[in-house]
């Protein structure tokens, strides 16, 4: 493992008041930014390739934009990504990184390479209201959503880490998935229009089954989802029933399991594409939620759902009273599953000796809800009661 602290003479690391960050614009939004200012809309396109083509932050570096026009937008916009903070490079080739973003807070991206594919998981807010009692995220509290221009600036500076914009660089993101710190769907517009940019021709062109949301399953904003996007869908399910869940996953008290996987078959039946289907993730806690019998009420769960089912063994983190399963309880977990019929994958742990696997996503955050104080008993808790 490597650790190095990345900075780069292109990025601006401080607000500038009333600029526009043009990093976060969508293409509708460019162009309206730019019919606002009195010009023609297609020099949204030109930016928009300066910015995600080409890796430009500097105004005066587009030279296809008039003296006057630059000098135009000098004035009221700027180009500016997040600021790495420092970069960890694991024995795997997973690669995290620490990202500072207005406020001061820390997040954190990681980009998993495997074969020819490279995914980026992508945070969307600076901790999480949401309080899983299995995520080291939750536990660090809340303090912001990130804004559209955090969101895909996490992209711009994976790619700029491997110089990824030089022409003829090979592509380093083939897939994006909104499952770093926060919630998705509670910070829907800025995640949305992220989203959109990363689909976009003129900025990343990365296609909609390539681009996932994972959800915890905040409902209204899943179906307000489906009339906006086509992206791909993950459901961070974890229990077989609700009286679990509501421990586990505390939003399933005011959005149960039927519910949620209602609105999830849903957005599926949304799609124009008939052959999509769910991602369900289960985080396997030894003694909580991995027996057999739990594995066989999935599997009653989901019946005639449409979906492929990931399993995740549970990754420890400090003062986490919650143990990883062993590999038997995870395998014959996975045969009663595979045995009912569902496509089913076990997530192999990447990046744990950088702390970047599932679960371990912790930035340094302002904690306003104090659940340090109190998540250690609920988890000794849930453990006593076996499930």
């Amino acid at each position: 493992m490597t650790s190095a602290t990345v900075t780069s003479d292109k990025i601006a690391t401080d607000a500038t008041p009333d600029k526009v960050n043009l990093l976060g614009l969508t293409r509708d939004q460019m162009e309206a930014f730019f019919l606002e200012l009195g010009e023609k809309k297609f020099r949204a396109q030109q930016v928009l390739k300066w910015i995600h083509h080409a890796g430009v932050t500097q105004i005066e570096d587009m030279s296809n934009l008039g003296k006057a026009l630059r000098e135009k937008l000098q004035r009221v916009a700027e180009v500016r990504p997040p600021e790495i903070v420092s970069q960890k490079d694991s024995s795997d080739g997973t690669r995290k990184w620490a990202i500072r973003v207005d406020g001061g807070g820390l997040v954190e991206a990681v980009l998993i390479p495997e074969g020819g594919r490279a995914t980026l998981c992508v945070s969307s807010q600076v901790g999480c209201s949401l309080d899983c009692s299995f995520c080291s995220t939750g536990k660090q509290g809340f303090q912001r959503d990130l804004s559209a221009a955090e969101i895909i600036g996490q992209v711009w500076l994976a790619i700029n880490s491997y110089d990824a914009f030089k022409p003829g660089s090979p592509r380093v993101v083939t897939n994006v998935v909104m499952m770093g710190m926060g919630e998705p769907l509670m910070n829907f517009d800025n995640v949305v229009s992220a989203m959109d940019l990363m689909m976009e021709d003129l900025a990343y062109g990365i296609s909609k089954r390539r681009v996932t949301l994972s959800t915890s399953g905040v409902v209204p904003a899943l179906d307000k989802l489906a009339q906006v996007s086509e992206v791909s869908l993950a459901v961070s399910l974890h229990a077989p029933n609700d009286a679990l869940r509501n421990q586990l996953v505390p939003i399933n008290r005011k959005y149960p399991i039927a519910q949620l996987l209602r609105s999830a078959a849903n957005y599926i039946d949304a799609q124009r594409d008939t052959k999509r289907v769910v991602t369900i993730e289960y985080t396997l806690i030894a003694g909580v939620n991995d027996q057999v019998e739990q594995a066989q009420e999935l599997a009653e769960l989901l019946r005639d759902f449409p979906c492929k089912i990931n399993l995740i063994p549970f990754n420890t983190f400090d003062q986490s009273d919650y143990r990883r399963p062993s590999g038997n309880a995870v395998s014959r977990f996975w045969q009663v599953l595979v045995d009912a019929g569902y496509i089913v994958t076990v997530r192999t742990t990447r990046g744990d000796d950088i702390d970047a696997a599932c679960g371990q996503l912790v930035g340094q955050v302002v904690d306003r809800t104090r659940r340090s104080e109190r998540y250690r008993n609920a988890a000794q808790s849930q453990l006593n009661q076996g499930g």
